[in-house]
């Protein structure tokens, strides 16, 4: 776990988007080998990918992702709202005997398969959108194009879908424009690796049955290391004092480590294991809500690389069950720096010697570490939590 987790910090360090080398054609020509060396027929190829041009929609909604554009408790609450929940409760009621066989196949909480199918679809109602959902190998391969940091993710998921269409008769699986599929949204490279056939009908069929989708996510999660019986973690007040020096991904301590400093969740309640390994998460610095994250925390991370994802689907398992909101506030009247003052902090950290990073504006977790170094050799809380004052400060830093 703690391999998934370093593995997640270096991810962020890279940049959003390169620039694409040759023409679309060219490289739709050089990708022709490794997609029949992967399995997919010329024929195949030739018939799906000849005469195809790239969506003209795809590089924008990179550069646009509202997880990485938008304030986490924004992301959080657009997606986590009063409505969405009722809805959530009451497709889990209607679709209760699936879930809970599910459940207890794969030993999945079938409330975070609920809260996940919530956050992706919400419970379906999207799939029906065509200006949403759309043959993917045009998407993927536009998105390969491009040359993100992710490229031979993209890359492989392009080639996975290849394969998908050639067993559907050359006709593209439908999915977003980043090429996921399914009520749960799977990536093509982890429906072929795990795709699963819940409802026994002999197809894996990700769009049109929930049952193939859920038992397809199950298999999934658990392949990313997650652990039955598990919480995704908690909600925590920390005492006056405390080094926040501490909220470090890299290393998991059992939450006794925790308690014994005088961490406590909130509202009274209880850790029900103390050894149960966590990291401290302080998202929002200082003046926002706190956590103890489990395991499984990073395993939504596999899932999908964002921690504001990852909040809002471990946020709305919690409101499936029941529970309430945050109790403590976010720090709504943050100034955040833009793009260009946050690639100047990182510039600024780097010169420091604190910063070892791209300088590509995405303020992930090895720049708010290192931002958190410069605030405790200032004497400040080191919460690592980037505002404007932050870009300010850096630049009087370094005058």
């Amino acid at each position: 776990m703690r391999r998934l987790a370093v593995f997640f910090v270096l991810l962020m360090t890279a940049p959003a988007m390169a620039q694409p080398v040759g023409s679309f054609a060219d490289f739709l020509a050089a990708l022709r080998p490794e997609a029949l060396s992967s399995g997919v027929s010329a024929t195949s190829y030739d018939a799906i990918m000849g005469g195809m041009t790239p969506d003209p929609r795809v590089p924008k909604l990179v550069e646009t992702q509202p997880e990485f554009t938008t304030p986490v408790w924004d992301y959080i609450e657009t997606r986590v709202n009063p409505a969405r929940v009722e809805r959530g409760k009451a497709a889990l009621s209607r679709q209760a005997q699936l879930f809970s066989a599910i459940g207890a196949r794969y030993g999945v909480d079938p409330y975070l398969l609920g809260a996940i199918w919530g956050i992706e679809t919400d419970y379906g109602a999207v799939l029906g959108n065509d200006s949403l959902i759309r043959p993917i190998v045009r998407s993927l391969a536009t998105v390969t194009y491009q040359h993100r940091s992710r490229y031979a993710e993209d890359k492989a998921d392009l080639i996975a879908a290849l394969r998908l269409a050639q067993v559907n008769g050359g006709v593209s699986p439908v999915g977003s424009w980043a090429g996921a599929i399914g009520h749960l949204q799977v990536n093509p490279t982890n429906v072929l690796a795990h795709g699963s056939d819940g409802d026994g009908d002999g197809r894996i069929d990700l769009h049109n049955s929930l049952a193939d989708a859920l038992a397809t996510s199950a298999r999934f999660l658990i392949h990313l290391g997650y652990q039955p019986g598990v919480d995704w973690g908690f909600e925590v007040a920390l005492p006056e004092g405390f080094d926040y020096l501490l909220a470090d991904r890299d290393q998991m301590r059992p939450i006794g480590f925790f308690a014994d400093r005088g961490v406590m969740r909130v509202s009274g309640r209880a850790f029900s294991d103390l050894r149960t390994p966590v990291f401290l998460y302080v998202p929002a610095g200082k003046d926002g809500p706190k956590f103890l994250m489990t395991g499984n925390y990073l395993v939504l991370k596999g899932y999908n690389f964002s921690d504001s994802y990852a909040m809002a689907v471990a946020h709305l398992t919690d409101r499936l069950k029941g529970g309430g909101a945050y109790v403590a506030p976010w720090p709504r009247n943050t100034v955040f720096p833009n793009l260009a003052q946050r690639q100047t902090i990182q510039q600024a950290l780097k010169a420091l010697g604190l910063y070892q990073g791209a300088i590509d504006g995405r303020l992930g977790p090895i720049t708010q570490a290192a931002y958190a170094r410069f605030q405790a050799s200032q004497g400040q809380i080191a919460d690592g939590f980037i505002t404007k004052s932050a870009h300010d400060a850096l630049v009087a830093a370094v005058r």
